[in-house]
Order: structure tokens, then sequence, then C-alpha cells
């Protein structure tokens, strides 16, 4: 080490004068290794977050939101956090459309919430081509939000259902993108990097250059595992790029 290292003692003291002063006390340097200690558990609490904020009427989209968690959670130093957006409809009317019970242990989200995330993934079903209106109500609760630009700046995306190959996988997302931009939000799509998987046509698969995305047919089809496979991509990749350019936003 150079000069001032400490790691020689001075040649003014005794050795016995050095050992004398220099040895660790453990009851003096506690309060030292506790804060160093408090030091190396906060770095590591320090984890990004990504928040995945989905409506899901048949469970289509919450397929893809859970299996794009274990994407996001793959990379180091990143966490991902699922959140439903509340239901709109009435219990009456979702009873006569067959709508499945939706699980208990994934929280709603709040629009104050989405100010603690560094990345934010939202999914929905299309409706005629755009948003769900659940997803819409959502949006347009974050009226207060957009007044202060509190959300500028966070890296974004979307992943979608349809019912068809020609119900929206597409333009649902590109619609939804004005609700970004008015955020001020980065639109992050995942392009072509899911590689041969996005070329393949030896079998019916939702997703697009926008995001992932899901085939619902009437509702009973099960998500292939090509579609959940390319959800779980894309939760890595909003991870990777939430990691290389944003910082903790409440740190």
């Amino acid at each position: 080490m150079g000069k001032g290292g400490g790691c020689i003692f001075s040649k003014k003291r005794s050795a016995i004068e050095a050992s004398d002063q220099d040895l660790a006390d453990p009851v003096r340097d506690a309060p030292v290794q506790n804060q160093i200690e408090n030091s190396l558990f906060q770095e590591e609490s320090k984890k990004l977050k990504v928040f995945i904020v989905f409506y899901s009427m048949y469970g289509h989209v919450e397929c893809l939101a859970k299996r794009m968690k274990k994407g996001v959670d793959s990379i180091d130093g990143v966490e991902g956090f699922l959140y439903r957006v509340p239901e709109t409809l009435p219990m009456d009317v979702l009873e006569q459309m067959r709508v499945p019970q939706k699980e208990d242990e994934l929280p709603f989200v709040s629009v104050d919430d989405l100010v603690e995330a560094d990345g934010l993934l939202f999914g929905f079903p299309t409706r005629f081509g755009s948003m769900a209106s659940q997803m819409k109500a959502f949006f347009d609760s974050t009226a207060h939000l957009w007044e202060q630009q509190r959300l500028a700046g966070v890296p974004a995306g979307f992943f979608v259902s349809t019912g068809t190959q020609g119900g929206g996988q597409e333009t649902t997302a590109w619609t939804a993108i004005t609700q970004l931009a008015h955020h001020g939000m980065v639109y992050v799509p995942i392009g072509y990097t899911f590689g041969s998987g996005m070329f393949k046509m030896d079998s019916i698969r939702g997703g697009s250059p926008y995001g992932a995305g899901v085939y619902s047919g009437d509702g009973t089809r099960e998500p292939s595992e090509t579609e959940l496979a390319l959800a779980e991509h894309q939760g890595r990749y909003m991870a990777g790029i939430v990691r290389r350019f944003a910082t903790p936003r409440n740190n």
C-alpha cells in the first residue's frame, strides 16, 4: 500500500506499545462493526424493482405475468413484483361471463405504488384492438402522477392477450403507447431479441416485437410453452434494461 496505509508500525513506537493500542477491542469496535454490517445489508437490499401490473379476466395474462416475474428475478440485483388492477365490472356480470375467481394472494396495485418502481410491465387483454377498459380505467386514474410527471423516464413495456390471430397482438400494444408518452415513460419493446423463437411457423404463437402475447381463443386455450418462454424472456430483458440504465428511485 502507499504512504499512510497503516500496514507497518511506526518506528517511534515499541512493538509492545503498538500491540497494546492496536489490538481489536470487541466492545470498542462493536458500533463500527455493526455500522459496516448494516451498510452491507443495505447494499444487498437495494434491489431494483420491476412492477408487473396486469388485468386478466380468464387467467391468460396472469399466466404470462407469473412467468415474466421469473425472468425478472433471474437477473441479479432486480426483483419483480406482481400486482393486479381493480375490476370494474359488477359481480353478476362476471358470473354471467363465467369469469373464474381471482387468486387473493396477488395484491391490487394503487396508483401511488407506481412511483416505487424502477421499471414497469403492463399486461392486459384486448378489446377491439386496444386495451381492456379495466386497464384503461387504471391509467385514467393516474392524472395526479401525470401532472407532476412522477413517472417520467421510467422504462415500461406491454404484454397482451387476444382471442384470435388477427385480434390485435400488435395494435393492442402500440395503441397503449400513448399512455406512456403522456407520462414521459420510456417504451421498451422486445424487438426480435427472443431469436429464432420469433420466426417459427410450426405452431400458433402469440407475441410480437412489441411484447409477449397469448391467444386465448374462446377462453379455454392454455398458453403454449413458447408463449410462456417469450414472457419469461421479456421479464429478463426488461430487468437487464432497468439494471443498465436505472437507479433506485427511493434509496
